[in-house]
Formats: structure tokens, sequence, C-alpha cells
């Protein structure tokens, strides 16, 4: 627990920065400045970890470099599971590949996500000051941000204490429910397309680790929408958010630098083809597409057709 609490702080801090920011301009009391300053503490944090999914894509690309290696281990020692992890570790080091590498940005969002649990669950459900909100100079925010709501809803309620929150407030808990749902669905349904977006379009179909994938693209977003009863509106609104911005950035990465023998590579060097078709046709001459070694290969497809020159009349006076 205490570990929990040293997170406490700067979730707090970082969300409280930001609703004072916004109270410039909007309501103090409204529940959207406080679902806005956690959406900014979303877009803060997805910025901070940027130099972690450059890794992760890095990561990726190395893990679909030596999947040829690694079928080989696979099929060598298919009846030795201890030799085969051996050999898969000697891989990795001698590779410099780190398969854990493409966890790091999910691994480091769920502190986040926990303090921010804390936060609205332990401090502002019950008007507990923790966090910053224990300082002098904030310990008013705490009330404030009790009062808060959204549609009638506070940000610290949830789906499955709905009744307690219509005996506290008074709003109705099927209102607290409709809010809750929906925002478990969005989560849920976000979450699986996100993944899908990565198997389908920037994996190679002969991955091997293409069916624990695709059985966690289920699980994950069940386990969501399980757990999802419990999140306060804060967290869930939060998890949104981020799924959000994470299909926003993957789609830009597989559209502009998807793995090589992916679906996604194969429609990039498509459209390089056609782009470098366009640019020939303009100039009236020969596209050039670039290989992946590098080289400029013409396209010939496309060189532009030579229009046939009119004859001078005194030629076609003689025919």
């Amino acid at each position: 627990m205490a570990i929990l609490e040293l997170l406490d702080v700067p979730v707090s801090w970082v969300l409280v920065q930001f609703y004072t920011f916004l109270s410039l301009f909007m309501n103090p009391t409204s529940g959207w400045t406080w679902a806005l300053s956690i959406v900014g503490l979303v877009i803060l944090m997805r910025i901070l970890l940027i130099p972690l999914f450059v890794k992760q894509i890095k990561a990726q690309r190395g893990l679909q470099i030596i999947q040829p290696q690694m079928k080989e281990i696979q099929k060598k020692y298919a009846g030795d599971r201890e030799r085969q992890s051996q050999e898969m570790m000697k891989l990795y080091r001698e590779t410099g590949t780190n398969p854990l590498a493409s966890c790091l940005p999910i691994l480091l969002q769920a502190p986040i996500f926990f303090g921010l649990f804390r936060v609205l669950q332990y401090g502002i459900a019950q008007e507990q000051p923790i966090g910053v909100f224990a300082w002098p100079q904030y310990q008013d925010l705490v009330g404030i941000a009790h009062d808060a709501t959204i549609f009638d809803v506070p940000l610290w309620a949830t789906f499955w204490l709905a009744s307690e929150v219509e005996t506290e407030t008074g709003t109705s808990a099927l209102t607290v429910r409709i809010l809750a749902a929906i925002l478990i669905v969005a989560m849920s349904s976000t979450t699986f397309l996100t993944q899908r977006q990565l198997i389908v379009k920037n994996t190679a179909p002969d991955n091997p680790m293409v069916r624990q994938q695709k059985i966690l693209l289920y699980v994950f977003p069940l386990v969501f929408a399980i757990g999802g009863v419990n999140f306060p509106i804060g967290v869930l609104i939060y998890w949104f958010t981020t799924n959000l911005w994470s299909m926003g950035q993957q789609f830009y990465v597989i559209r502009n630098n998807p793995q090589p023998g992916t679906p996604a590579f194969e429609a990039h060097e498509a459209r390089k083809k056609e782009k470098a078709a366009r640019k020939a046709a303009r100039k009236g001459g020969t596209a050039v597409t670039e290989t992946d070694a590098g080289e400029e290969v013409p396209d010939t497809a496309s060189v532009n057709r030579v229009q046939p020159k009119k004859a001078p009349r005194s030629k076609r006076k003689k025919k």
C-alpha cells in the first residue's frame, strides 16, 4: 500500500495543475473541468511515453526480423521446452532484441492508472485529502471535486456502487449505470479495435506470436468490461482517452512506418509506387521507386506514352 500511496502525489499534482489552468476560462465547480483535466493528464503522460513507444516499435521490428530463427528453434526443440527457452534467450541476447520492450508503454501506464483510481475512489469519493489535496493550498479542492458532476453523475461514481451514489447525492442509480455502461463499452471496444488494428495490418501472417495476440485480442476487452463495473467514471474517461490516443498514434506508425512482410507494408509500397507514378507523369518522365536496399528502379508500367506529332501541311499535301 505504501508504494501505491507514492503515486498519489504526482498524479494528483498534474490533475490539479490542469484543473487550475482550465478554471481560468471554465466553471471551476463543473465536472467537465475535472474531466478535461483527466484528459490533459492522459495527453501529458502519452507525450512523455513517446520515446518508449519508439523503443516498442523497434522491438517489434526486431522480433519480426528474427522470426525465421525463432521458428527453427521451436521446430528443433519442439519436445524440450526448457532447451527451447534457453535457445530463445540466447537468440535475444545475440540479436539485442528485448521482447518485453513492446510492453513498456502499457506497464508504465499502470502506475498512473492506479494513482488516479486511488485519488478518485479513496480521496475525492470519501472527501479524504490524499496526495497534493492534503497540501494546505489545495485542501478546498477536495469538496469541489467531490460535488462536481457530468450529466449529474460525480466523477467518483461507479457502476457497481450506483445505489450508494443515489443515496449520497440524489442522482438516479439508473443514470449512473447508463453513463458508466456507455463508458465501459467505449473503453472495451477501443481496446479491442486498437489490438485488432495491430494484428490485422502490422503483423505478418506467419508470425508464431499471432495466436497469442489473437487470444489477448478478446481477453483484454473482456477483462476491462468485467473490471470496469468497479472503475470510477473519471478512470473510465482516462482509459477511453488513452485508447483513442493509442489508436491514432498506432494508425500513424502503421501507415508511415509499417513492419516488413505485413499487409500494411504492402499497402505502403503500393502508395509509394502510385506517388512516384504521379510525380513522373507531372514531369513527363519515368517513375522511379526506391527498393528496401535503397536502389532506385524505374517503374516501366508508368512510362509516359509519346504522343505522335502532327505532320506539316506541305507533307500532308504530298501524300
